[in-house]
């Protein structure tokens, strides 16, 4: 199964899709979410989502620039300050 990821600025929809992996820079440290993660959410540092497509593969880098991540039943939602190009 994949899980449903969604990168969200205050301005636009910047990613809406199904990924194997995304690790966050969260404020208390990084952290990786899968399919069927528990409940969570926490603010975000600034650095480097890393969303890997499949399992195995080269992660893509996106910069982000503070905000929130919560983990539900929908999947992965960062809604962040700023993501760089």
């Amino acid at each position: 199964m994949a899980l449903h990821f969604e990168l969200v600025t205050p301005a636009k929809l910047v990613r809406s899709e199904d990924v194997h992996m995304v690790v966050v820079p969260g404020s208390e440290g990084e952290f990786g979410v899968l399919e069927g993660h528990a409940p969570f959410m926490s603010t975000i540092r600034d650095g480097a989502v890393q969303v890997y497509k499949s399992e195995g593969a080269t992660p893509e880098t996106i910069e982000v620039r503070g905000g929130f991540a919560e983990v539900g039943e929908n999947g992965l939602t960062v809604l962040a300050e700023k993501v760089e190009a």
